[in-house]
């Protein structure tokens, strides 16, 4: 389901939980055991990637999420969906912050709580497959995995808004020209390539890893906190458990995506 080895200095994740990698609980409880193992070993650098055809991550596992607050007023599920927040807020923060280079390799489906994985990481690693997008509008919530806040961190606000307020999906080489990603490589290239920028960062010293990554990569601390607060707020519209309902319902695997193409 989700593994991890290190080797040569480098802990390598990989994601492979059916369908599409959907972080729900069992997700979220392997990626806080990786985090504790990474804490404890300090490797040099970190790759992140996915051993299903799919792609990196499709986002959250929004069949869980529904099955937990079908039938509930908001007040009953509201602290559950908190906690949950807060755990999956805090991975998303170690892994930012972790003192060592963290990198991607990202194909396929890179989508909502997928996107914000791959934002929490230093350096993507994209092939020619990859698609970004947050949909969550078109579910009546914003991104709650601190991925409004990391965005704006890497990209201009005119293009923050673009891909929220659209919520179009872009391809590797436009990710790329926006500066999102650092490479773009051939179909099944991803993790190799991924894998030179590991192998390189992990030659340097932790403590000089740490100093360079402390100083080019703030971490928006109260923007995160706003973000989980109108994220749960959001969730009193009766709009979004019905949204939710519809997406459960659907035979389209993303039901929730616009046809647009970029």
């Amino acid at each position: 389901m989700i593994a991890w080895e290190t080797r040569d200095g480098v802990a390598e994740l990989t994601l492979a939980h059916r369908p599409a990698n959907e972080i729900g609980t069992e997700v979220l409880d392997a990626l806080e055991r990786f985090l504790d193992a990474v804490e404890a070993e300090r490797p040099r650098a970190v790759l992140v990637r996915s051993g299903l055809d799919k792609g990196f991550c499709a986002g959250a596992d929004l069949r869980e999420l529904h099955a937990g607050i079908e039938g509930r007023d908001y007040d009953s599920y509201r602290p559950e969906l908190a906690r949950f927040l807060d755990r999956i807020h805090g991975v998303m923060d170690r892994l930012d912050t972790l003192p060592c280079t963290t990198v991607g390799a990202i194909h396929g489906l890179c989508f909502g709580g997928g996107f914000e994985l791959a934002l929490a990481l230093d350096v993507l690693v994209a092939d020619a497959t990859a698609r970004f997008c947050f949909p969550e509008l078109r579910l009546g919530i914003i991104p709650g995995f601190g991925g409004i806040p990391r965005l704006k961190r890497e990209l201009g606000n005119a293009v923050v808004r673009d891909l929220i307020m659209s919520g179009r999906s872009i391809n590797a080489k436009k990710a790329s020209a926006l500066g999102l990603v650092s490479q773009v490589v051939g179909r099944g290239q991803a993790l190799e390539v991924a894998r030179q920028v590991a192998a390189q960062a992990a030659r340097f010293a932790p403590e000089v890893q740490a100093r360079a990554k402390g100083f080019i990569k703030d971490v928006p601390v109260e923007a995160l906190r706003e973000e989980k607060r109108i994220f749960l707020e959001m969730f009193q519209d009766p709009r979004v458990v019905e949204a939710l309902g519809r997406f459960v319902r659907s035979d389209d695997p993303m039901p929730y995506l616009p046809g647009e193409k970029a």
